[in-house]
């Protein structure tokens, strides 16, 4: 297995005959998918995906792929295709666009969940979408690329056989093996077979449950559980899932409607995804079952069920509002069951805790993955791979979208399944895979990274703002204002002293006296041309007074030391 390959000087220009394959975001990581396909004559990119921030990212509202390979051959991208309409494959989309004006390819509801992302990023005015329909190839430039219907969690995901000179390379997106959908849109197990009998020189394949045993759970399971328990709940029902989860969103609806509930939508993303679903036939609720939320409150809390965003245990979600009584219309009390119909995003688990733990206070009684099957993967597990790895038999074989123990571990799978060890790559973001008909090699690394999004800035936060805005939230902050002469440089006025977010237990009253003191000494210690020149006097009261704080207390606030000369 190729995992530790020393990187050799690339070619230049790339050969004819050649692709590479070059992941910019989500392989040793859960999101940010974006990969890029690269012959001598142009660029694709498939998914461009966004990483939800964890908790030491203070501020950070988004993290997308980092553009700058893509910008530096700018003329040569051609387009852009999308597998499925997930945040982590759409998310950054709007941000690619700032960038580039390439068409963008991917079925009608990926599509249409694109475009209600789009229309709130005003500065993104003309962009062409294009509809891609499954076994319907579409050629742009070098490349032949055909959508292959494939099972996940949401509705009309599609895998891409890209065929180049080299050969024909299989991007999964994200799959499983679902053999009893909930709307009947199969798993083209016939089209994957027939291109493994033409003949795959490479396959990119999801990786997300490489460590899970046995075949994946169809969506369809999640049925009688649902309705053992929405038929139990004393009164209003209220689940919360992805709004992305059409095929969940259809499930609860069809349950409730059996039951004698009406459905009613909270949360932006959940209404505007029922709007886009249905609009596009991808949803079939009645419309006279759909009552608004103000409407809910009136009728008996049993005839109701809720379908809300907030299931991740995010703060500005409907359902977090709720928690916290804090909600426009519901306010939760002991006769509500709540069901929380997702997976756990690594990472999210204590806001998720959080959140159970205030419904709970309520009196509500909370039902969520371990202990109700309320909820299955859309990844494959490891028959799924299996399966996906026989029907194609690719000659070349590359883990993607997952942690490196994910990659590593569907890498095994491959082996195991028939695949030599030589043509297994296990590459992370920014490596170059360089494949011919009959060889591969992995080529020297090219600029990829993470872009954070805070505001309306985009990648103008760096790794030391971060480290600064952690700093002050763990040490705080501490401002010593100074006034010298600028004559002889001896201090006229000061040291004044402000601290924020510094607390050390017994000290706290005296440790303005002591900073001043310390800074006194430090200052009256330095020589006459030091004390002359700002910077320089600066420099020594930031190391002094961080040395002092290190030392005695094993703190490290931002230090600001501002010079005043009179």
């Amino acid at each position: 297995m190729n995992a530790d390959i020393q990187p050799i000087a690339p070619p230049e220009p790339i050969l004819p005959g050649k692709v590479r394959i070059i992941p910019l975001g989500g392989i040793g990581e859960i999101g940010m998918n974006m990969t890029a396909y690269e012959t001598s004559e142009g660029i694709i990119v498939v998914d461009c995906g966004v990483l939800f921030p964890e908790d030491d990212l203070l501020g950070i509202d988004l993290i997308i792929p980092d553009f700058s390979y893509l910008k530096e051959n700018r003329k040569k991208v051609l387009a852009l295709f999308l597998t499925h309409g997930h945040e982590d494959h759409i998310g950054a989309v709007p941000y690619f666009l700032r960038e580039f004006n390439v068409p963008i390819f991917g079925t009608a509801l990926t599509l249409g969940l694109l475009e209600g992302k789009l229309k709130q990023h005003k500065n993104i005015t003309e962009t062409k979408l294009v509809t891609l329909k499954p076994r319907e190839a579409c050629t742009m430039g070098p490349f032949s690329v055909e959508p292959i219907r494939i099972t996940h969690s949401i509705a009309d995901g599609v895998s891409f056989a890209i065929t180049t000179e080299a050969g024909t390379i299989l991007h999964t997106g994200d799959f499983k093996v679902d053999l009893t959908p909930i709307d009947g849109e199969h798993f083209d197990m016939h089209r994957f077979c027939a291109l493994g009998d033409q003949g795959i020189l490479c396959l990119m394949s999801d990786s997300t449950n490489s460590e899970k045993s046995g075949l994946s759970l169809s969506e369809a399971l999640v049925a009688e559980p649902l309705h053992q328990l929405i038929s139990m709940a004393p009164g209003r029902v209220i689940v919360a899932t992805f709004s992305s989860n059409i095929h969940r969103l259809q499930q609860v609806a069809d349950v409730s409607i059996r039951l004698g509930r009406k459905i009613a939508f909270t949360g932006r993303s959940m209404e505007t995804n029922y709007k886009i679903a249905t609009e596009l036939g991808y949803l079939h609720i009645p419309a006279d079952k759909v009552i608004k939320l103000d409407q809910a409150t009136l009728l008996p809390p049993g005839e109701v069920t809720i379908i809300t965003t907030g299931s991740q245990g995010e703060p500005m979600s409907a359902l977090f509002r709720m928690a916290l009584g804090d909600h426009k219309h519901i306010a939760i009390g002991p006769n509500d069951t709540i069901l929380l119909s997702a997976r756990v995003i690594p990472g999210n688990e204590r806001a998720i805790g959080k959140i159970i733990n205030l419904l709970s206070r309520k009196g509500a009684v909370v039902h969520y993955q371990r202990v109700s099957e309320i909820h299955v993967s859309g990844h494959a597990s490891q028959e799924d791979q299996k399966m996906m790895i026989r029907m194609l038999k690719p000659k070349f074989f590359v883990p993607m979208h997952g942690e490196y123990r994910m990659l590593s571990r569907h890498a095994k799978t491959a082996m195991a399944t028939g695949v030599p060890e030589h043509n297994v790559f296990v590459i992370e973001n920014g490596d170059v895979l360089e494949l011919g008909p009959d060889q591969a090699e992995v080529l020297q690394k090219i600029p990829s990274g993470r872009t954070f999004v805070d505001g309306k800035g985009v990648g103008d936060v760096e790794e030391v703002v971060i480290r600064d805005r952690q700093r002050l939230g763990s040490d705080g902050i501490v401002t010593v204002i100074v006034a010298l002469s600028q004559q002889t440089g001896d201090m006229v006025m000061g040291p004044e002293v402000t601290t924020r977010g510094v607390v050390l237990s017994d000290l706290s009253l005296e440790l303005t006296a002591l900073i001043k003191t310390h800074v006194e000494i430090a200052i009256n210690s330095s020589e006459p041309e030091v004390r002359k020149e700002s910077s320089a006097l600066k420099t020594m009261i930031h190391n002094s007074l961080r040395k002092y704080f290190k030392k005695n207390f094993e703190r490290d606030p931002v230090i600001i030391p501002i010079i005043l000369e009179m």
